[in-house]
């Protein structure tokens, strides 16, 4: 077995697809192919289930990929500190964030980070905070922005920002003619909501408003802020989301207002795996985020 063995199956577990892995990897798919093969002879076990043009890992493969992660990382790592005693610190960090503040987060970090290592390069994906937590966890992304709530289990995790909650509507809805920059909870109560999809987000917005004695009129969950922007300007209803969902607006069609009585904060989390090791640059990233002061005004 040799160390491209273990690259192209983690491609493979990265894409579920060989014809896509293939291309990532710039070589041909019958190659390919013939090498997952030859690597599950020598393992003694099937590493994927074939179904048409769907790959799905068995249980011995997802065993084997935490201890290719595993060796990869390390075999990288080790040559990456080697250059870096010569030449600087190099390398890619694999970075997964979630929509609203994360973006600008990651975007402050990576220009602080950059002006002291401008060799580094990063890589970086975009999902809900699901999607991103488990891209962490199968050692797809060396760290990850996410919001709160998520699982913690098996991972690193620090607060790296707050933010409140905002409703956002039409200029022609009914509360486009409240006054002043905030609007009570229970201004809501009678109007149609537009929310995120996540379960953990219905079940907190709930928990929000119970103690009002209100139960939300959900008019339209979705996954993507942009979305409720749209729904906004053709005023479907009132979008009710973190305040990064504020950054999305271009014109005066669509109003911000912050929800007061009582506020309700979103947090952004930093994480990183328990289990995988990190490569030498994504640990310094990581240590230098930590390590300064970073404040989004």
């Amino acid at each position: 077995m040799e160390l491209r063995h273990l690259r192209y199956f983690l491609a493979v577990c990265e894409e579920m697809n060989i014809t896509k892995a293939a291309e990532k990897l710039m070589i041909a798919q019958p190659p390919l192919s013939r090498q997952i093969r030859d690597l599950e002879e020598e393992i003694g076990t099937q590493l994927f289930i074939r179904d048409h043009h769907n790959l799905r890992l068995t249980e011995e493969g997802i065993r084997f990929r935490t201890y290719a992660n595993r060796i990869v990382t390390l075999a990288d790592r080790s040559v990456e500190d080697i250059k870096e005693m010569h030449t600087g610190l190099r390398g890619t960090v694999y970075i997964a964030e979630v929509e609203g503040k994360a973006p600008r987060l990651a975007a402050t970090y990576i220009s602080a980070f950059g002006s002291k290592y401008p060799l580094v390069q990063y890589n970086i994906w975009n999902g809900n905070s699901d999607e991103v937590t488990q891209r962490v966890r199968n050692g797809l992304a060396d760290l990850a922005i996410i919001m709160e709530p998520y699982d913690p289990q098996g991972l690193h995790s620090e607060v790296i920002y707050k933010e409140p909650w905002i409703a956002m509507f039409s200029s022609e809805h009914p509360l486009a003619r409240k006054k002043g920059n905030t609007i009570r909870l229970d201004m809501l109560k009678d109007h149609d909501l537009i929310i995120p999809s996540r379960g953990s987000r219905l079940q907190e917005i709930n928990d929000w408003f119970a103690p009002a004695g209100i139960t939300p009129r959900i008019k339209a969950r979705i996954s993507n802020a942009t979305i409720a922007y749209e729904l906004c300007q053709q005023n479907v209803g009132v979008a009710i989301y973190p305040a990064g969902a504020g950054d999305l607006i271009r014109g005066e069609n669509v109003l911000i207002k912050k929800i007061t009585h009582p506020e309700h904060t979103a947090s952004y989390v930093l994480i990183y795996s328990d289990e995988h090791p990190l490569s030498p640059v994504a640990d310094k990233f990581i240590e230098y985020i930590r390590s300064e002061d970073f404040k989004l005004n």
